[in-house]
């Protein structure tokens, strides 16, 4: 179990972890989630003993980080793929990280084969590519056996194979009673990942519960009505108080109301119906809707980029009529 209490931390004027608490529970997937720049990389090293808490504790199965013996053999981290020496090949970066834990060379192998790199092994990391990194990082995390898995964005550069391992692994590897914490920006991947979810934004929690109960609280109930009749049962649902929207492939999306209700309306207004369903909202929709105020960095499109000035002398003429240029 990692348990955070009162974890800030300030660099200088920037407030980048504010008095944040969770706990993360073992023989579950646990997503964190937030925005870009939310604190949660940060709030990961600081777990780690990476960077120091300007206040606040973090305990991993009751101990700091820095009081474990074999730290790989208790709790296994990704953070950074790219952080490893590209001079090395693949077999000897695990080996030192085995050798320095007092693990197994045995383990070596097992890791590599696990993660599908045995191929591979005697190659120098620096000519991986981003998702071959990301499966070498992943083994190193696996190296100990640890009961505690910490993965930041783990799917980065892997291909849909990669990424549906990765998921499998995950749930896997909770099932079996353990810690598992991952970030990621892929909402879809979360959705059919994590069982609870943490969210932060501006380095503060914003909610800590699991994805059913995130996705019901932070969206509106909707239900999908396909019928003939859908000008009949647009106006049916008006006067009855709700709000139906042309949902551009010939149904309505009806907000206001449970299913139930819409049923009833469709039975009292003599409207056959072809489908009533409740059109459940994305962990995406309902993340946007509960996060929007704690987004930092706000992109605009390509009509809001300035257009660059035309260089002194270039300027263009329109020919008069009756003449090419």
């Amino acid at each position: 179990m990692i348990e955070v209490r009162g974890l800030t931390k300030r660099y200088g004027e920037k407030l980048a972890v504010n008095d944040l608490s969770f706990s993360v529970e073992p023989g579950k997937v646990t997503g964190f989630l937030g925005p870009n720049g939310a604190g949660k990389t940060t709030t990961m090293r600081l777990i780690l003993g990476l960077d120091y808490p300007t206040a606040g504790s973090v305990q991993i199965d009751g101990k700091q980080y820095r009081e474990l013996d074999y730290p790989m053999r208790e709790v296994g981290a990704l953070i950074d793929a790219k952080a490893v020496h590209g001079g090395r090949t693949a077999y000897n970066h695990l080996l030192c990280l085995a050798q320095t834990n007092n693990i197994p060379r045995r383990r070596v192998d097992e890791v590599l084969s696990l993660v599908g790199l045995s191929e591979v092994a005697k190659k120098r990391s620096k000519a991986f590519s981003l998702g071959m990194s990301q499966r070498l990082g992943i083994a190193g995390t696996l190296l100990g056996d640890p009961s505690v898995l910490m993965f930041d964005e783990p799917v980065n550069g892997l291909d849909p194979e990669g990424i549906r391992w990765i998921r499998n692994l995950m749930r896997a590897l909770a099932a079996e009673g353990r810690t598992v914490f991952v970030s990621s920006h892929l909402m879809s991947e979360m959705e059919n990942t994590a069982d609870d979810i943490i969210v932060i934004g501006r380095g503060k929690l914003i909610a800590n519960t699991t994805i059913e109960k995130f996705i019901a609280e932070n969206s509106t109930e909707t239900v999908r009505v396909r019928t003939p009749q859908i000008d009949v049962m647009a106006r049916a649902v008006a006067a009855a108080g709700g709000t139906a929207t042309a949902n551009g492939d010939g149904s309505l999306l009806v907000q206001g109301m449970p299913t139930e209700r819409v049923g009833d309306v469709a039975f009292e207004a003599g409207v056959r119906l072809h489908e009533l369903s409740q059109a459940r909202a994305s962990l995406e929709e309902a993340f946007m809707e509960l996060t929007a105020d704690s987004v930092e960095y706000h992109a605009g499109t390509a009509a809001d980029a300035p257009t660059a000035p035309t260089p002194a002398g270039t300027e263009t003429e329109q020919a008069p009529a009756g003449r090419t240029s």
